[in-house]
């Protein structure tokens, strides 16, 4: 998309700095900052006054392959699930009594570029009760709700969905039941804010970057990863 050049007027310097004009694409690795930066200012700017917690809805490994199949399926029944179970718990006077909110970022790969697929979730420790009011979470917003019953409503409520939308086999509902699904839900420790610059990176880039990249020839192209269980890259 052609280019400028920036040069140094310094007398002892005069260093050159090659620019390239956008592509605007999404899979270019270079092309995003701006957006990035963009779209950070106005989730920052979304931010209540009051204390958030990360959440994170994952699905087991076990549906990998329907998630291959059947994606735009899938991902929508993890978001509107995992928004299900913020609003129901939030709703409930038990644990709340008010009506919340989250900004939600799909990722569907890990660290290992393995397919992953897993929510973020930013949610206030609070919300608005009918008569307009806020009211902070237990403990004045330092606890939002139990992760355990939460877990399991996930897995009730996600796995209920998909039976409506697809014919699951035996082998396959018992695998999905055998282990517990664990959602992840803690305070950042930087506030929101480090959660939507985090959140920033991965809505704005693509898995393979310019650093992962070693080298490309006869088609074929070598780069890094991060295995956490083999101890780094």
């Amino acid at each position: 998309m052609g280019g400028h050049i920036d040069q140094c007027n310094h007398a002892g310097c005069q260093q050159l700095h090659i620019s390239y004009n956008s592509c605007r694409n999404r899979h270019c690795p270079r092309c995003q900052g701006h957006l990035r930066e963009r779209w950070i200012q106005q989730r920052e700017g979304d931010l209540l006054n009051t204390r958030y917690f990360h959440v994170v809805f994952t699905l087991p490994d076990h549906l990998n392959e329907l998630v291959l199949q059947k994606p735009a399926l899938l991902y929508g029944l993890l978001f509107k699930t995992a928004w299900g179970v913020m609003n129901d718990f939030a709703a409930n006077p038990k644990f709340l009594g008010a009506r919340t909110g989250m900004i939600a970022i799909l990722h569907s790969w890990g660290q290992n570029l393995s397919l992953h697929p897993h929510l973020h979730c930013l949610v206030p420790a609070g919300g608005v009760t009918a008569s307009g009011k806020w009211k902070a979470t237990r403990s004045k917003g330092k606890f939002l709700f139990p992760v355990k019953p939460m877990s399991q409503v996930f897995r009730a409520q996600f796995t209920e969905a998909l039976r409506k939308e697809v014919k699951l086999s035996k082998t396959l509902s018992e695998k999905l039941y055998a282990k517990p699904w664990v959602i992840y839900c803690k305070q950042p420790f930087y506030g929101p804010g480090q959660i939507i610059e985090y959140l920033g990176r991965y809505s704005h880039k693509i898995a393979i970057s310019n650093q992962r990249i070693k080298g490309v020839s006869n088609g074929k192209a070598c780069f890094t990863v991060k295995d956490y269980r083999k101890g780094g890259k």
